[in-house]
């Protein structure tokens, strides 16, 4: 089936909201609203949340309760998740199927294929959300052989998405859009990456980096979500399923827990001037899983709105980036069959590359989305 044509509306070009007098405005002057049941009733839906037993995902899992939704903890740690769910459990008067702590590595390929295949066994499926990321303050290389924080920021992360794709799209609520959230950041437009080279992509982060920069890594990690997302979104119908990628701006988490040094000092001013509670930068990833309709498929969602995803994915050089790390990731992941379940040819459409290097715009008679939107601004 192929995707509809839909027309989102900016309120901000890709380089405007990719500016850091942007960040600091949007972090000193806007909040993000809340969300209440009049809003988005979630009652008989289930969601899963990877990095959901502390910050953001613990005060999205709230949230989500609050709407009357089903929440399953996807961590790394089985006693941290059972301590996430007496957190939110206290006060409310809740069936015991209403939380549940799954366990799952996100560093550890077998306990993804394990627990998409736990998943299976739902009854329904509606909602997910990839929280889960860390920053490493040293290099480090896991058994993949792929630096740790990339492994966990961007492959792992797309395996999940790949896994449990066909299982919302079975397992969703009659009549109900599935919806995927993937965390996003502003460095995924201010990470350094300059495309590779003529060689392959991947292999890149098997190999240590000098000097080691774990806040560019992180950076990375969040772009390739961006350009692989992109790519996906071709052959997924925004009538069976939404993926979103919410930027919750800075917010006062443990997602730098592994940082230290001048990246730990600059994240510890940063977070001090600027940063949003979890309770607040939470919000974003709950408007991006229910308030949004199909305009937002392949979208940044920034607060409550639908913006532009990181400037380079609006130029060629960004577009052949996208179509060759989706074709890389595939084959990359292809011990879990995931061309497969994406149906994983690539269109014998006009590659996006190839339309923008031609001054024309991605998605006319394809029936994709145009991403060379109208852009309007707000007062």
């Amino acid at each position: 089936m192929k995707p509809e044509a839909r027309t989102p509306v900016f309120t901000l070009r890709p380089e405007a909201r990719a500016s850091k007098c942007h960040f600091l405005k949007r972090h000193l002057f806007h909040t993000p609203p809340a969300i209440t049941i009049a809003d988005a009733d979630l009652t008989g839906k289930t969601a899963i949340i990877t990095g959901g037993n502390s910050g953001l995902g613990l005060e999205t899992a709230r949230h989500l309760l609050d709407l009357g939704g089903r929440v399953i903890l996807a961590v790394r740690d089985e006693a941290k998740g059972q301590a996430a769910v007496d957190n939110l459990v206290h006060g409310r008067q809740l069936a015991p199927d209403m939380i549940q702590v799954w366990p799952l590595d996100m560093s550890n390929y077998q306990s993804i294929l394990a627990f998409a295949e736990k998943a299976k066994s739902l009854c329904t499926l509606d909602i997910v959300i990839l929280n889960a990321a860390v920053i490493k303050a040293a290099e480090q290389f896991g058994s993949s052989g792929y630096e740790e924080s990339f492994q966990t920021n961007y492959l792992s992360t797309a395996l999940v998405l790949l896994l449990l794709l066909p299982i919302v799209k079975e397992k969703r609520s009659s009549g109900s859009t599935g919806r995927f959230a993937i965390t996003s950041s502003d460095w995924a437009s201010w990470a350094k990456f300059d495309g590779g080279g003529p060689g392959a992509i991947l292999p890149q982060f098997k190999k240590p980096r000098q000097p080691w920069d774990g806040m560019n890594t992180y950076g990375i990690g969040k772009l390739f979500n961006q350009l692989f997302v992109w790519e996906l979104v071709k052959r997924v119908s925004s009538s069976d399923v939404v993926i979103t990628h919410p930027d919750p701006g800075m917010n006062n988490s443990n997602l730098g827990r592994g940082a230290s040094g001048i990246t730990l000092l600059v994240l510890k001013i940063a977070t001090a001037l600027l940063a949003r509670d979890p309770s607040v930068g939470s919000r974003t990833l709950v408007h991006s899983v229910t308030t949004l309709g199909a305009t937002a498929q392949g979208h940044c969602v920034e607060d409550e709105n639908i913006e532009p995803l990181a400037p380079v994915l609006y130029t060629a050089e960004g577009q052949r980036l996208a179509e060759r790390l989706y074709e890389e990731t595939l084959d990359e992941l292809s011990f879990a069959k995931v061309r497969e379940l994406v149906g994983g040819t690539a269109s014998d459409k006009q590659s996006d590359s190839e339309l923008v290097s031609a001054g024309k715009s991605p998605a006319t008679d394809d029936g994709r989305l145009d991403r060379f939107v109208t852009i309007v601004k707000t007062s």
